[in-house]
C-alpha cells in the first residue's frame, strides 16, 4: 500500500496525463510516460504508448454529453496504473521513480497556483473583462442578470 504522497502524485500523474491529451503537450508526456513505465523495456514502452494512444482516441471520441465521464474513467485507471507500478517497486526504486514522475507532471507557471471549483472562473494572469452600452460581461454569473433602468433612488439615500 503506498503512502498519502505517493496516492496524491499517482493521481497527479493520471490527471496531468489526461488533461494534456490532445493539446500541444501530448506528444512528449505520452513519450515521457510510455518511458517511465517502461523502465528501460522497449517492449513495454510500445505496450504503453499504444494504451496512451487508445486513452487519447476515447477522450477525443467521447461525445459532449458524456465526456466528463471519459475523463474521470481514465485518469481513474491511469492513477490505478502509477499506483500499480509504485506499489511492484522496492523502496529505493519506489522513491527514484517517484521523483521521475514529479519531474515529467507539468509546473504551474508562477508560483501561486490558480484553481476554481466547478462553475468558477480563474485567471493565472492578467484579464480584462467589461461591458459596454447596454450588455452585461461577466468570467461568471451565478443568478439572474436583468438589463433595464435603474429605479430612482430615495431622495433620503442621496
Amino acid at each position: 500500500m503506498l503512502d498519502e504522497a505517493l496516492t496524491l502524485l499517482a493521481a497527479a500523474g493520471g490527471t496531468a496525463l489526461v488533461q494534456a491529451a490532445g493539446t500541444d503537450m501530448w506528444t512528449g508526456m505520452r513519450q515521457a510516460v510510455a518511458d517511465w513505465f517502461g523502465r528501460g523495456d522497449e517492449r513495454r514502452q510500445r505496450v504503453e504508448l499504444e494504451r496512451l494512444d487508445r486513452t487519447a482516441e476515447e477522450l477525443e471520441a467521447a461525445r459532449t454529453s458524456e465526456a466528463e465521464r471519459v475523463r474521470i474513467r481514465q485518469e481513474a485507471a491511469w492513477q490505478a496504473r502509477i499506483e500499480d507500478l509504485l506499489e511492484s517497486l522496492d523502496d529505493i526504486e519506489r522513491a527514484r521513480a517517484a521523483e521521475e514522475l514529479r519531474a515529467l507532471l507539468p509546473r504551474p507557471v508562477s508560483g501561486e497556483g490558480v484553481s476554481a471549483g466547478r462553475g468558477g472562473l480563474a485567471v493565472g494572469g492578467n484579464t480584462d473583462i467589461h461591458a459596454d452600452g447596454r450588455s452585461v460581461a461577466a468570467g461568471v454569473i451565478n443568478g439572474e442578470v436583468r438589463i433595464g433602468s435603474p429605479s430612482e433612488p430615495d431622495p433620503s439615500q442621496g
